[in-house]
């Protein structure tokens, strides 16, 4: 089974964490948060973003930057940020890797991004936007890296509520 690793680096809105953990409880996305937090996880705005899917959550607290690196020294980290120097879309993601995203206010350190300019990443978008909103940059991300791994796990024909495709004879678009 593949597996995918989302990180928040010192994560300030509630919500935005909240939403994250929906993407990672819907698409089996391990959860890694860096401390400090701007709130704490029994915040009332985190939990309502999340629904109730929090026992769906592999999730990993950490004290620091430093801390996050020492318990995954084998990992392969991709940075995301609006300052990197290629595409997310020019990476071809392997198994096991770390999608990295900086708080909302400031993102990640700048030194972090300049000592890895290969695994530095941007989402394209206008020049005069400041940047994304957290939580929709890290599902763009999350779905970029599945949809090079095929979906794996992930259910791919949906199903109505009051008819069936199937009788109807519609099958499964292969993509």
């Amino acid at each position: 089974m593949s597996e995918l690793n989302i990180v928040l680096v010192e994560p300030e809105i509630p919500p935005n964490t909240g939403n994250i953990a929906r993407t990672c409880a819907a698409t089996g996305a391990r959860l890694h948060i860096v401390k400090p937090m701007g709130f704490t996880p029994t915040d009332k705005q985190l939990k309502r973003a999340g629904l109730d899917y929090w026992h769906y959550l592999d999730i990993t607290y950490y004290e620091n930057l430093a801390d996050f690196f020492a318990k995954n020294p084998d990992g392969v980290f991709y940075y995301f940020s609006t300052k990197a120097p290629q595409a997310y879309t020019d990476i071809a993601y392997p198994d096991k890797c770390f999608l990295v995203f900086g708080k909302e206010t400031k993102g990640l350190p700048e030194k972090l991004l300049f000592d890895n300019p290969e695994t530095t990443v941007r989402i394209p978008m206008l020049g005069e936007i400041r940047s994304l909103n957290l939580s929709n940059a890290a599902a763009i991300a999350v779905y970029e890296v599945l949809r090079q791994w095929d979906f794996p796990t992930l259910q791919n024909f949906g199903h109505l509520r009051e008819f069936d495709w199937e009788a109807a004879g519609v099958q499964p678009i292969d993509g």
